[in-house]
């Protein structure tokens, strides 16, 4: 079986199937590629509680901005 052109598909398209085919490594190491490369992207160290949210008060915000646009 052929692999789809992960390239060619939208960032939606690339999702769907990343959660259609969850073994296709191939496929989730594209989406995160994808992910990584977007521009305003957020890089912070790893949190090691829930309650570590409380040090990103900017994340959040642009967490909770975002969560009503579509991707």
């Amino acid at each position: 079986m052929n692999k789809p052109n992960f390239q060619a598909m939208t960032k939606k398209e690339l999702r769907t199937y990343v959660l259609a085919h969850r073994d296709d490594q191939d496929a989730f190491h594209a989406f995160t590629d994808r992910l990584s490369a977007q521009p305003g992207r957020i890089l912070h160290p790893p949190l090691n509680s829930p309650e570590d949210m409380e040090n990103y008060p900017d994340i959040v915000q642009k967490v909770q901005n975002d969560s009503g646009k579509q991707t």
